[in-house]
């Protein structure tokens, strides 16, 4: 069976495959600043009473602080809803994006069955976990049964293999993008697997099960390992980890029935970038070099932990960013930031011209703290480049990894020298 099959039969107690309508418990419901008021809202007209508050997690980043008197009124009903059901889990402003915080703090581990408020939950499918985003309407039933129904996907296994050491995980999920597009994987798992996924550490597995939704996907999937269990090792406790070692999910990929399988060999493959307007719009670096840009943004649920800023601050230490540029850098969490100003990562950004903000999204979903002008170019190592994507229709967007943004920073147009 592929691994969507085997986590959702263990959690079934049943044998499951590709096409079953099956209905399964959550372990954990995730919701944020901008989807808490419609679910609750929903919520409430079904019951008073949550199913369990120690599995609801809310977390506010799309919109801190409040950019309007709109947006801090969500966030009221938002905490209204948290002190009136005393949910145990809940990260206010500057904790960071939900999709960091949570693994962060111990909440996402392998076999779990995960409903959240948010398109990108699927970056939970780095631990190993069933992950899938959900409307507000569903959250709001999730919130008062701790039960949903789910159509077992066809899954699509993606090999990838060889060594390359200038290609990084944004540039592999970019060109997985471009082959499978932005239908191709529509309500299906996408699972990652080789050599490659094998050597990768836990953050750079997410950035790949981040962006399975830009190509329709309903989950991406890695299969749990040692790096997943020493990545919990100081987030939960020594008994619970011995027990998620004792019931792990293993595939023989010999036995599964994909619906299809792509190998992905990266020993001569170029640094990708997805151009405007959808991020399986991607084309070589070579290909667009030199397109002149206006604002860089270092950040975001795909690309803005630890290691995202130690490679940016590499290339930044001792310079400037160009006199055309505007550097933006948003830590993911709060626990991000604070190891960034250890490290001196903090002062080389503000050395070299950039603006710091508070964790959580940032200009990614087009709101506030990045919002381009008319005609404005921007790279950026977020996941998305819709038309209007960052607040102006009249914009275009690049999607880069951390080092092709930091590059381009200083020399003022897209680069990888």
């Amino acid at each position: 069976m592929t691994l969507a099959e085997n986590i959702l039969s263990k959690k079934l107690g049943k044998i499951v495959h590709e096409g079953d309508t099956v209905e399964i418990d959550i372990d954990l419901a995730m919701t944020h600043d901008g989807t808490t008021p419609l679910a609750s809202k929903a919520f409430r007209e079904i019951t008073d009473k949550v199913w369990d508050n120690e599995k609801i997690v809310i977390v506010f980043d799309h919109n801190i602080p409040a950019n309007t008197s709109k947006a801090a009124n969500m966030q009221r009903i938002a905490r209204e809803f948290v002190n009136e059901h005393n949910i145990k889990y809940f990260y206010s402003e500057g904790e960071g994006v939900c999709h960091q915080v949570l693994p962060e703090k111990g909440h996402i581990k392998p076999n779990m069955i995960i409903a959240g408020g948010d398109s990108h939950t699927c970056t939970y499918g780095a631990f190993g976990a069933f992950a899938t985003g959900f409307g507000a309407t569903d959250m709001g039933y999730i919130f008062a049964t701790g039960q949903t129904w789910i159509k077992v996907p066809k899954t699509i296994r993606i090999n990838v293999e060889g060594t390359n050491s200038r290609i990084s995980s944004k540039d592999i999920i970019l060109r997985i993008c471009k082959e499978i597009g932005r239908r191709g994987a529509n309500y299906m798992a996408l699972e990652y697997g080789g050599e490659v996924i094998k050597r990768l550490d836990m953050e750079n597995r997410m950035v790949l099960c981040n962006m399975a939704i830009e190509m329709g996907g309903k989950v991406g999937l890695i299969e749990a390992d040692e790096k997943t269990y020493n990545y919990l090792k100081n987030k939960i406790g020594e008994e619970e980890l011995l027990n998620l070692k004792r019931n792990r999910i293993s595939i023989d990929e010999g036995e599964e029935t994909y619906y299809k399988r792509i190998t992905l060999d990266i020993t001569d493959m170029e640094e990708q970038i997805a151009c405007p307007h959808h991020p399986d719009n991607v084309k070589p670096i070579s290909q667009v070099v030199g397109t002149p840009i206006d604002q860089v943004f270092i950040g975001s649920c795909t690309n803005g932990r630890l290691n995202d800023l130690r490679i940016a601050a590499k290339y930044l230490k001792g310079k400037r960013i160009h006199r055309n540029v505007r550097l933006i850098v948003i830590p993911a969490s709060k626990g991000v930031f604070i190891e960034a100003l250890r490290e001196g990562l903090i002062d080389i950004f503000v050395e070299a011209g950039a603006l710091i903000c508070t964790p959580g999204c940032g200009p990614c979903l087009g709101a506030h703290q990045g919002v381009l002008g008319d005609g404005e170019v921007c790279i950026a190592t977020t996941n998305r480049n819709f038309k209007g994507r960052m607040g102006n229709t009249k914009a275009e967007i690049y999607l880069a990894s951390p080092a092709i943004a930091a590059k381009s920073a200083i020399k003022g147009y897209i680069t990888n020298e």
